[in-house]
């Protein structure tokens, strides 16, 4: 017989991986929204922000992939350990430090007289954001179902929209660029004090008084998800999703400018068009998600990523067209893969698949868009649209392959 303070491996779920996720709580769901949003609030005020950064700490212009590469260095350290961090802490004292961490990094962007040490406060950022975006994702994958999830993106998409509108606005005003991260910091402060004294309310059930609970999954080791070849197709979707995603957002406008002619306002507006529908798609995938189901919304997703991509890649196609789709078509896919993952990779090493998928994502977000330049740079901008098609056509047959394996039953642990 096992000692009493041994801990098994892994433990049998007693609720059907099918079932569908309690109706979630409002103050709880609330809270979830509320952590979504001030996930994205930080993450696209770099670029607002970077002219007048730049001309205080006299860098050049390569010096933005200093502070990026180091924020993603510490995100994707992050997720790895998220399923260790989420083992050893309660979500809601996780998501309390983890907020505070970034607040505290906003809060060196706003006040260190280094440049060394700015970087270093973009390794709370960093690594603050990674636990909070596995944590929230995996809580998020079993609790609240695939509706809530995309909203929950959605809103993450309203918190990234949100931060430029006010860096731009106080830069306008003629403010300093510090007093607009230091007006962040004071937000993630204040969301950081709040997840701490509501950090019990993740600890209850989830569903409304009066529905039966989910059963606890205790989680297996690291070692244990890494030997399982769904979690590795999982990843490299991931990886791949995120590559198609910001190099079409980043790579887009210059294609258009430099390499297609277009006028600086029609290609913005284009490049707009294509954030926008993300946020639109996800919102409405919302809606239809639970009708067609996440899988099934996956395939077509996917199909029409190619669809989309391939319009863009076709000059004498208007480019706001392929663009629209490509985001439309994309807008669902990183939510309904992380809504499937606990019934595709199995609940008991579900929270160290979710880490492993946020530092797969982060990769790629660096590394697909990166290959783009050098390929720009060897042989031209004409070259960068073929390539992201090339990247969604991998994606549809990653997840192609991903649900024919899924499919298959899987054994009870």
């Amino acid at each position: 017989m096992s000692p009493p303070d041994a801990r098994p491996r892994s433990t049998v779920r007693r609720v059907s991986l099918s079932s569908p996720a309690p109706r979630p709580r409002p103050a709880l769901l609330t809270l979830a929204y509320l952590a979504f949003v001030s996930l994205g609030l930080p993450d696209a005020v770099l670029g607002v922000a970077w002219p007048s950064l730049r001309d205080t700490f006299g860098l050049s212009q390569a010096a933005m992939g200093a502070i990026l590469g180091t924020a993603a260095a510490a995100y994707f350290t992050s997720g790895l350990l998220a399923g260790r961090l989420m083992r050893a802490l309660n979500l809601g004292l996780l998501l309390a430090l983890s907020t505070g961490s970034v607040a505290l990094g906003l809060t060196g962007y706003a006040t260190v007289p280094l440049f060394v040490l700015f970087l270093a406060a973009a390794c709370f950022i960093g690594f603050g954001s990674g636990a909070i975006d596995s944590a929230l994702n995996n809580y998020a994958a079993q609790n609240f179902g695939p509706k809530h999830m995309a909203w929950l993106h959605a809103a993450y998409s309203v918190g990234a929209a949100m931060g430029p509108v006010l860096m731009t606005a106080l830069l306008a005003r003629g403010a300093d660029w510090r007093t607009g991260y230091a007006v962040l910091a004071v937000a993630l402060g204040t969301l950081a004090l709040t997840f701490l004294w509501m950090r019990r309310l993740w600890d209850a059930p989830a569903g409304a008084p009066g529905e039966e609970p989910r059963a606890e999954v205790i989680t297996s080791s690291a070692m244990e998800a890494v030997r399982r070849p769904r979690v590795w197709l999982q990843i490299f979707t991931f990886f791949f999703y995120t590559g198609v995603e910001v190099t079409a957002g980043q790579w887009s406008f210059t294609v258009l400018t430099e390499g297609r002619g277009l006028h600086t306002a029609a290609a913005g507006t284009c490049v707009s068009i294509y954030w926008g529908s993300l946020l639109v798609g996800r919102v409405l995938s919302g809606f239809v998600v639970e009708h067609l189901r996440p899988v099934r919304m996956l395939h077509g997703s996917t199909v029409l990523a190619v669809v989309g991509a391939a319009l863009f890649a076709i000059p004498a196609v208007p480019p706001a067209l392929g663009l629209a789709l490509l985001g439309l078509a994309l807008a669902p896919i990183f939510p309904a893969l992380m809504s499937e993952t606990p019934r595709r990779v199995g609940l008991d090493v579900s929270a160290h698949a979710v880490g492993f998928q946020v530092s797969a994502a982060t990769t790629g977000v660096a590394a697909l868009p990166s290959l783009a330049g050098i390929i720009a740079e060897r042989w031209g901008l004409q070259f960068i649209a073929p390539y992201m098609l090339g990247v969604a056509v991998v994606l549809a047959l990653l997840h192609g392959v991903l649900s024919a394996v899924a499919d298959r039953p899987q054994l009870s642990r």
